[in-house]
């Protein structure tokens, strides 16, 4: 018997699939679950997104995720992408979005984090927090993170996976981590 030989997957028939089909669907387990899912649902976008506050009309994907979202100002014609999470502070930490703000899947922006010196366990010490200012017409791509205390100026893009902390001047490209300016953004003539 050679060890290179190749094992074949049986895939299973109609009759199987249709059998496990029917036992999850009466699994009380998987409803229960689905239950968690929807308070899940409800807890970190539902009930959350009557509390922001929208200048204007936006596109907020189904599935982006707010925390203490009284202390969030979005502005007109801003989208937010899938997975998004926007987590103003507990107590003061608040984000501020401009107008034609554009995020990619899985961006994080946090007003909060927690201190890690006072010599007990992290989840046992006070937040730190400080507000994130986004300006006008800010491109935030995939997987950015925007920490407490950060500054964006009008026309910046930040890269995907960057981690931001810190002010910057409008129309910076900003990538890295930590952060930093790569180059300027310049606009030209219109149709070039």
């Amino acid at each position: 018997m050679s060890t290179n030989a190749q094992v074949q997957k049986s895939s299973p028939n109609r009759l199987r699939r249709g059998v496990r089909l029917l036992t999850s669907a009466l699994d009380p387990r998987a409803w229960l679950h689905l239950f968690k899912i929807v308070n899940y649902y409800n807890y970190s976008h539902v009930t959350p997104l009557r509390q922001v506050c929208f200048a204007g009309p936006g596109n907020v994907s189904p599935d982006a995720v707010f925390q203490n979202a009284a202390r969030i100002e979005i502005g007109r014609r801003v989208r937010i992408g899938s997975r998004c999470h926007l987590w103003a502070g507990p107590s003061h930490g608040r984000i501020i979005l401009g107008d034609d703000v554009l995020f990619g899947p899985d961006v994080l922006l946090t007003a909060a984090s927690y201190r890690h010196d006072l010599g007990s366990p992290v989840t046992d010490q006070p937040m730190a927090e400080a507000d994130i200012v986004i300006g006008n017409d800010v491109w935030l791509a995939t997987r950015a993170i925007i920490l407490p205390g950060t500054t964006i100026g009008d026309g910046s893009i930040i890269a995907a996976g960057a981690v931001v902390k810190g002010d910057f001047p409008p129309m910076s490209i900003i990538a890295g981590s930590p952060a930093r300016i790569v180059s300027q953004r310049v606009i030209g003539p219109q149709g070039d």
